[in-house]
């Protein structure tokens, strides 16, 4: 699992939480669909499969954050790890493929951000980051075959800290080029995304709750988009 960007083209052949069907074994046979062996052949395909840009609905919800300890859930090869990081927030940066937090440690070798970072690796549907955190970021967390999101989301606000915010992004449809993509799916929106949360009543103040059309190019290199869905919640007690 890890993280999507819009600034490289689409789509599922480079989806970080692919869902197209028939991309994995389903025969019982071969890597489990969404499991590490699978994530790690997935980005051992090539040297890079992200631009290397933070996600842009991360650095619009997140710019104006006061830097204190963050959770990337599904950090990839690390660019949005590396933005939070260069703003001075300290982060526990997560995914299930050892191949992709190796590439990650990496970039913020480069980005000489490495003191900020703690890396681990982490299948979430059998475990997940100890400790409370000023943002808790879950960009674009889809994945192959069985995959409890609604549960994880709940852990995920659990380790919001008073005072700290939770940022939901995933994709609201399918590209430009191609709006009935995954047309079998169903892309929950942010009121969806807030209701299967069950946040407790006077506990939470909603920042954003809305539908975004990102740029980004098709797999010619010709400009496109793709709606995306975003929830940002803040616990204020």
């Amino acid at each position: 699992m890890s993280q999507h960007d819009h600034q490289t083209h689409d789509h599922h052949a480079r989806h970080t939480h692919d869902h197209a069907p028939g991309s994995a074994q389903e025969n019982g046979s071969g890597p489990v669909a969404g499991g590490e062996e699978f994530w790690d052949g997935r980005y051992s395909e090539s040297t890079r499969i992200w631009s290397g840009k933070p996600n842009a609905l991360l650095v619009r919800e997140a710019q104006d954050l006061a830097p204190g300890r963050a959770l990337d859930l599904g950090c990839g090869e690390g660019a949005d790890t590396v933005w939070l990081a260069r703003r001075g927030w300290r982060v526990t940066a997560t995914d299930i493929s050892k191949v992709a937090l190796g590439r990650a440690a990496e970039h913020a070798a480069e980005a000489g951000v490495t003191d900020l970072v703690d890396w681990q690796q982490h299948d979430f549907a059998q475990s997940f980051p100890e400790g409370e955190f000023d943002l808790v970021s879950a960009c674009f967390l889809h994945s192959y075959g069985e995959f409890p999101r609604e549960r994880i989301l709940r852990r995920a606000a659990a380790a919001v800290a008073p005072g700290g915010t939770l940022l939901v992004v995933g994709h609201a449809g399918g590209p430009s080029w191609n709006p009935e993509a995954h047309a079998d799916l169903h892309f929950p929106t942010p009121q969806e995304v807030l209701a299967q949360l069950d946040l407790p009543e006077g506990g939470w103040e909603i920042q954003t709750a809305a539908e975004h059309v990102q740029p980004m190019t098709d797999p010619e290199g010709r400009p496109g988009t793709r709606p995306d869905n975003v929830l940002t919640v803040r616990r204020v007690a």
